[in-house]
């Protein structure tokens, strides 16, 4: 199972072709890929059609799905923020720093296509799919 970030399903949503989104785009309905909460509503919030929104909804609604947060993946995820800054990362959005702790604590790749998590496969181990 994987976890997919909100940027390679935006890039999809959209039909801009990447690494990242052929990838997806050849592996939906053959690997198992699961939803999160977070993601699912940074997906969502960017429509604009309610026609889009409806069909992105019951797509994704359709995957395997796990709320992402809680007490001690907040804990853990500040612990890695610190552990980025302390190595002179800035991280520009927090829910970045939890997707990734997220998928480290559960031990579940990361498809993505920003460069957030980057810092997060060399330092804290995040296992990602595509390079």
């Amino acid at each position: 199972m994987i976890l997919v970030d909100s940027s390679v399903w935006i890039d999809y949503f959209n039909g801009r072709k990447t690494r990242q989104t052929n990838w997806l785009d050849n592996s939906l309905g053959n690997i198992p890929i699961l939803m999160g909460d977070l993601i699912l509503t940074e997906i969502l919030q960017g429509f604009k059609s309610d026609k889009e929104f409806e069909i992105a909804k019951d797509l994704l609604l359709g995957l395997p799905f796990m709320t992402m947060g809680g007490q001690a993946l907040a804990l853990e995820s500040a612990n890695n923020y610190r552990t980025l800054r302390r190595n002179g990362i800035t991280v520009r959005k927090t829910i970045d720093v939890i997707i990734g702790t997220f998928c480290i604590h559960n031990r579940l790749p990361l498809l993505h296509g920003d460069k957030d998590f980057d810092p997060m496969v060399e330092i804290l181990g995040l296992v990602t799919v595509v390079e």
